[in-house]
């Protein structure tokens, strides 16, 4: 037995909804181009899509669109439903709370969830320091929070991200991100004193943990000066910038150096958080304690909720009144945080991210052995990328995206990403089966071979 034997895969009152791949039209159907139709009409031009359909009904492995269609789920809304679109427990916590009160704002009138989502954060973050959380509504949020904490506490203006990142599209976030297009061009100007590190980036750099750490290092100290530096913040594996991991050791001499220089290590965990990465945060993959970490995404089930924790005597070095939001930490997306959060820890979703992972890998390092294409496999847990090249070992966006579209028309939902638009990553519910798992790839192999 697996844990997905142990999971539900499908949303309350499940037979309802199949865990199955299902085109009855093709993609998009007449009912969903109608709903495409009225986006382009009503909907801002910058606001893209990825599946070209009406989603009416999602839960397990599947998202089933208004034609009748039924789509394998291989990016979980952007790593958010790692709990399984409406998992059971997170709709009767949101529907017991929505019927008590759905608003009153933290700042004005506490209420108990609140507290509750942050004292879990508390005790399930990295490290055994003593720790205080502050909730917000994105991740762009949480890191802006961050970044003005860690600044409040050192009295320090300078922060440094790292090459490939990304940590939102606010205007402070968007000079953190480093990918131009689509998150930056034309947008500007951006927020100052935000500087830029190399990424270890083993595919591509070839380089030890250890070299990669003392290269950043020393452009850090030479264009910036530790006496200047508020915080570093990094993803501990790159999310949008192409599933990079970093080569082992690299993390933790980024850390000792930022130790020893009083910089707050901020981690951005707001993609790789909550069981995701096949721990509870990639963190602790690379044996790191951050001084402060974000999240979001996986942390409600799919509601709209972020948070900051990090250290005490940082986390309370602002003023009163200095954080907040009317809406930050809200009472449903509270309620379905705590749901998600009693589902990662007892329902066996951190030893099922294992499990995908190991397929996932298999799998995509089979494809590999036979397509040269296929540059670069890399990733922990339910959290796994391909990198597509072109046969000198460029970047090939054009195969990427072919092969992710031809994926959507038959069926399956995937997500590309990377600086340079070659990679497809793989970000499944936790709540997949097994069988899913496999036709999903069956489905990239075929498009691959195809394109």
């Amino acid at each position: 037995m697996t844990a997905a034997d142990t999971l539900t895969t499908t949303p309350l009152g499940g037979p309802s909804l199949p865990q199955e791949r299902r085109l009855v039209t093709s993609i998009p159907g007449p009912r969903s181009q109608q709903l495409l139709e009225r986006k382009a009409a009503a909907v801002a031009a910058g606001v893209g899509h990825t599946a070209p359909i009406e989603a009416v009904a999602a839960g397990g492995g599947v998202v089933v669109d208004a034609d009748g269609n039924s789509l394998i789920d291989l990016g979980s809304g952007i790593a958010v439903t790692s709990v399984g679109n409406a998992h059971p427990k997170v709709v009767e916590a949101v529907q017991a709370q929505v019927a008590q009160f759905t608003h009153t704002c933290f700042m004005v009138s506490p209420y108990e969830s609140y507290v509750a989502v942050a004292e879990a954060l508390n005790r399930i973050t990295p490290g055994d320091h003593a720790k205080k959380s502050a909730l917000f509504n994105s991740g762009a949020e949480a890191v802006e929070n961050a970044i003005k904490i860690a600044r409040k506490f050192t009295k320090k203006p300078a922060v440094v991200a790292f090459d490939h990142g990304y940590h939102g599209r606010t205007n402070l976030t968007m000079a953190l991100t480093a990918k131009a297009m689509p998150y930056k061009s034309g947008f500007g100007p951006f927020a100052s004193e935000i500087y830029r590190a190399p990424l270890s980036y083993p595919y591509r750099d070839g380089l030890s943990g250890a070299d990669a750490a003392a290269k950043a290092i020393s452009i850090i100290e030479k264009q910036v000066g530790a006496d200047n530096l508020a915080a570093v913040i990094i993803e501990p594996i790159q999310g949008e910038g192409g599933f990079i991991v970093p080569a082992d050791g690299f993390l933790p001499a980024i850390v000792d150096w930022c130790r020893a220089n009083d910089v707050v290590f901020i981690a951005d965990e707001i993609q790789t958080g909550f069981a995701r990465t096949g721990a509870m945060f990639a963190s602790e993959i690379f044996g790191i304690v951050p001084d402060l970490i974000t999240t979001a995404k996986g942390i409600a089930g799919g509601l709209p909720l972020a948070a900051v924790t990090g250290r005490a005597e940082i986390m309370d070095a602002s003023h009163a009144g200095g954080l907040g939001g009317t809406y930050g930490g809200n009472p449903v997306a509270c309620a379905a945080a705590l749901a998600s959060i009693e589902a990662f820890e007892t329902e066996g979703l951190i030893e099922r991210a294992r499990e995908i992972g190991a397929i996932l890998t298999e799998r995509l390092t089979q494809i590999q052995a036979g397509d040269p294409r296929v540059g670069d496999v890399r990733g922990h847990g339910a959290m796994i990328a391909a990198e597509f090249v072109t046969a000198d070992g460029s970047p090939d966006a054009a195969l990427t995206a072919a092969v992710a579209k031809a994926c959507i028309a038959e069926g399956v939902i995937v997500l590309t990403c990377g600086t340079y638009g070659n990679v497809i990553r793989f970000l499944p519910p936790l709540a997949i089966t097994d069988d899913l798992l496999h036709e999903g790839i069956d489905v990239v192999a075929a498009a691959l071979a195809a394109s």
